[in-house]
């Protein structure tokens, strides 16, 4: 007697995945861009863009059910893959040397992208009563980013960080855990992974270890990063499984926490250890005018931008 087969993935009708048109396979690979520029930039946080674009239940359901829905889910998650693999690049090679030479600007041009893109978040609760549960959630949610920012801070003293990495047994088992906390930033909405890893004083070794003279040099290192991505897998997978269960049952409730933590990514990027030796600068030299009036304009064409964007895809999403 043949045992029955046990059916793991949701049935067609229930998945939350749709089968990529030519338009929204473009658009998961712009959000992909976003996920990897995350790394670079602090306090850009992919998964409000996925939620900007309606892909957000469907990244939760592809990411936490990639082993037991493979084809249906690697389809949908290729093109964000790919853009991630993209935004990284073009962040590692371009952005963060434009990022270390204008930090100050890029800062204000990305906070614009995010206040834009507010609208998308606060659909998510209109109509939801506020309760005392509530609003002790988005206290919550808005004080974690400024609280991780600070704590960054306060760690590095707000000063450059131009170690690279060194090999320890210790170290790569911390990093395992480390990967995992890393990818619930890229799970919650509004959390960066960027500002997680300044917490911890991993960022910029992390950083200054991706050169080919570093690995060569000491090519343990590339055990310790294999032990990070080896994490981040595994919390990928399981935080997606958890948070979408959550959304599923109490998705009013989470939403005021995620919107407090989105609200807190944004003040908490001008709070972090990159930004805050620009304001040692301020104090010393004197602050620069052009900066701010660049900063301002950068600011208010990502405002537009994004929310021009927003707008549009909320109007779309809802016709």
């Amino acid at each position: 007697m043949s045992k029955e087969k046990k059916v793991t993935a949701a049935p067609l009708e229930d998945c939350p995945i749709k089968k990529h048109t030519t338009k929204s396979w473009f658009a998961a690979l712009i959000l992909g861009i976003f996920f990897g520029l995350a790394v670079i930039v602090p306090g850009v946080s992919g998964s409000t863009i996925a939620i900007i674009f309606g892909f957000y239940a469907g990244m939760l359901y592809g990411l936490g059910n990639i082993l037991n829905d493979f084809k249906r889910c690697f389809a949908f998650l290729l093109p964000i893959g790919i853009g991630a693999i993209v935004g990284f690049g073009a962040g590692f090679l371009l952005l963060k040397e434009l990022f270390e030479a204008y930090v100050f600007q890029v800062v204000c041009l990305f906070v614009g992208l995010m206040i834009g893109a507010i609208p998308a978040l606060t659909r998510e609760i209109k109509g939801e009563k506020i309760s005392a549960l509530r609003g002790i959630l988005f206290v919550v949610g808005f004080a974690i980013p400024l609280a991780i920012g600070g704590l960054s801070i306060l760690l590095m003293g707000g000063e450059e960080n131009t170690a690279t990495l060194t090999f320890s047994v210790r170290t790569l088992l911390a990093y395992i855990p480390l990967g995992f906390v890393v990818a619930i930033t890229q799970i919650v909405p509004g959390l960066s992974a960027t500002a997680i890893l300044m917490a911890f004083g991993q960022f910029k070794p992390i950083l200054n270890s991706i050169d080919k003279d570093v690995l060569l040099g000491e090519p343990l290192i590339i055990l310790m990063l294999v032990a990070l991505v080896l994490g981040f897998g595994v919390g990928i997978i399981c935080i997606s499984k958890i948070f979408s269960a959550i959304l599923k049952k109490h998705k009013g409730t989470a939403f005021f926490m995620v919107i407090g933590l989105s609200f807190g990514s944004i003040a908490s990027m001008f709070l972090n250890t990159d930004v805050y030796t620009v304001y040692v600068d301020w104090a010393t030299n004197g602050i620069s005018v052009p900066t701010l009036i660049i900063s301002a304009v950068l600011l208010a064409v990502g405002f537009v931008g994004s929310f021009l964007l927003t707008k549009y895809e909320l109007s779309h999403n809802e016709s």
